[in-house]
């Protein structure tokens, strides 16, 4: 196999609502970890080609060009491969495992001849444990089995794939299971993969494997057919809200941030972060995007699990992690993989997340955004978790005005982050709010005190007169793009001077051709070496002000510019690079919900003007 990577552009998610894969445009499974997103990998030749385990099924020694496209309506992956003697179509997809906890999971590799004919080959090489689990292979009649210590993987042909396949040509080694076969108009074949199958292979027949492909697209366009949107941007706000669920744990509700581990936000650069976990922060804002088109369900099932979070909340410094595992546990030990070359050399690769212990005050006031706009759509949390909350904005008030981590998870050291200081304010008057519309317990007199005395101190020390803007952290002239967020979440009028002045800064220092960064590391070091590329969530951000402050055109290509820089399958990674590639993890949680909450916002401010 190759030593180069694909483009991270270059794949399409699938998933089964407990993991997910990533599968490039030639046919290769390149991530996969099971049996949920945050266990160790199975497949991760994304982060080293040659040790981290790859599954392809592609054309073998024929030229060809492939593309990609997902089944309307659903996250079935469909990968067509163009040739001069024929076309072939590779139909990847997960059966929808349901809200049990489970270590079964199966992924289904359709393989059809649509004309002509065409030598295929697939190679299935996992690799354990992020590589570093030794199996064995057992051989069965209708299949193989690689069992490690701790996972094993069944490897089964469809039933009719004997008369495709001479015997002669397959190939079983240290490094995995190799076949090659030759498929003619019409032939279709294919091979199932299950993790943790407690019985010998069964192979499948063709029908049973077409029985389950119409289970698995009926029941995601059932699911997006509960959609409430019908605006200007239908088609990607639907992919948008799929990718959405597919990186949701259906058995606690929890969304991770990302399916993927180690990718860079600069090629070659060390700045490699673990993203297969919740955090506070993003989960919170996927409330306000479901509920925005219709997902009360989804909705409903975050806030059980924040509900958790909240009543699980420790007593002393940090009563809230920033992030935890998929079924709510805190335990995300960092640790780097040193033997893993990096996608694309770009090391360090870690697993496990350090930030997980990091003072980001932020989060409290995401987490009580969510509580109070679910709370208006009839969704509230337990007695327990009110008091526990009540808690919190009683320890906030005794711990806002102190130096912290900021939502990038800077590591050079604690600052007094504007956005930590204006989310505080968010979470006392979203908990004031609460209690006097709910008739619910707690110190409201101190909270308010509080929350106007955060204000105060915002206006007077977060705003830089010298540049006209309010800026990173106190004690610097430096903009900070999560700033964008002030007058959506009505900290200050949109048409006010100081936020006007604010934004023309912002257009000036940050914004390139409508992509915006997050900050510039190297004015405002953040304790890592290299750059980054301009961060998606932030671009979506910068349409919304700009059409708040009343710049409705200038949104509005904006937000048109965005959508060209999606993938092909309407997918967003973390950050674009200056050339227009995806970085970073991939596909990101935060960059498809900011752009369902854009789309929605958007829609609205058109229909009125209109």
């Amino acid at each position: 196999m190759e030593t180069t990577y694909p483009a991270v552009e270059e794949h399409g998610l699938i998933g089964d609502l407990q993991t997910a894969a990533l599968i490039s445009k030639d046919g290769t499974i390149d991530w996969f970890c099971a049996p949920r997103f945050d266990s160790p990998s199975v497949f991760a030749a994304l982060l080293d080609r040659r040790r981290g385990g790859h599954f392809q099924l592609s054309p073998d020694g024929v030229e060809y060009t492939s593309k990609q496209l997902y089944l309307p309506g659903t996250p079935i992956l469909i990968t067509r491969f163009h040739s001069a003697d024929g076309v072939g179509e590779l139909v990847d997809f997960m059966p929808v495992t349901g809200a049990q906890a489970t270590d079964q999971h199966r992924l289904i590799r359709l393989v059809r001849m649509v004309r002509g004919s065409m030598r295929f080959r697939f190679d299935c090489r996992p690799r354990f444990n992020y590589g570093r689990d030794p199996y064995e292979l057992e051989v069965h009649p209708e299949g193989d089995v690689f069992r490690s210590s701790t996972l094993s993987l069944t490897l089964t042909p469809f039933k009719n794939a004997e008369r495709l396949i001479d015997a002669g040509a397959i190939r079983r080694d240290a490094e995995g299971v190799c076949v090659r076969y030759e498929l003619h108009g019409g032939d279709i074949g294919g091979v199932v993969l299950e993790t943790d199958c407690p019985h010998a292979p069964r192979a499948l027949s063709i029908e049973q494997a077409c029985e389950l492909l119409a289970e698995t697209r009926d029941h995601w366009r059932r699911w997006i057919g509960r959609s409430t949107y019908t605006g200007r941007w239908r088609e990607m706000v639907e992919r948008s809200a799929m990718t959405l669920k597919l990186m949701t744990y259906a058995p606690t509700g929890a969304l991770v941030a990302a399916p993927t581990a180690g990718l860079p936000e600069q090629i070659g650069g060390p700045r490699n972060w673990d993203y297969r976990y919740t955090w506070i922060r993003d989960a919170s804002f996927s409330v306000h995007a479901l509920l925005s088109i219709g997902f009360t369900d989804e909705a409903e099932k975050y806030l059980l699990w924040l509900d958790g979070r909240i009543r699980d909340a420790r007593d002393g410094d940090v009563p809230l992690q920033v992030m935890y595992r998929i079924d709510g546990s805190p335990d995300l030990p960092e640790e780097v993989l040193g033997y893993l070359e990096g996608y694309r050399g770009s090391a360090p690769v870690r697993i496990g997340n350090g930030a997980a212990g990091q003072l980001q005050l932020d989060i409290y006031g995401e987490a009580l955004l969510a509580l109070d706009l679910a709370s208006r759509n009839g969704l509230f949390v337990s007695y327990e978790a009110w008091r526990k909350t009540a808690g919190l904005m009683d320890w906030l008030c005794d711990h806002w005005d102190q130096p912290e981590d900021g939502i990038w998870e800077t590591r050079s050291g604690r600052q007094d982050f504007t956005y930590g200081r204006l989310m505080a304010w968010v979470a006392l008057d979203r908990a004031i709010r609460l209690a006097k519309r709910h008739g619910r317990p707690g110190d409201t007199a101190r909270w308010t005190i509080e929350r106007n005395a955060v204000y105060e101190q915002l206006m007077a020390r977060g705003f830089h007169p010298g540049r006209g803007a309010f800026v990173q952290h106190y004690g610097t002239d430096i903009l900070d793009a999560s700033l964008l967020a002030m007058p959506g979440l009505g900290f200050i009028s949109p048409t006010d001077p100081m936020w006007e002045s604010t934004l023309r800064a912002m257009d000036g220092d940050l914004v390139s051709d409508s992509l915006v960064y997050r900050y510039d590391p190297k004015a405002s070091p953040d304790g890592l070496a290299g750059s980054e590329g301009t961060f998606s969530m932030c671009t979506f951000w910068y349409v919304q002000a700009l059409a708040q402050s009343g710049r409705l055109d200038d949104a509005r290509l904006t937000f048109e510019k965005m959508l060209t820089y999606s993938t092909p399958l309407g997918l967003y990674s973390e950050e674009i690079a200056p050339t227009g590639e995806q970085i970073g993890n991939f596909p990101q949680a935060f960059s498809h919900l900011s752009l369902i909450s854009t789309a929605h916002h958007l829609d609205d401010l058109l229909d009125r003007e209109r």
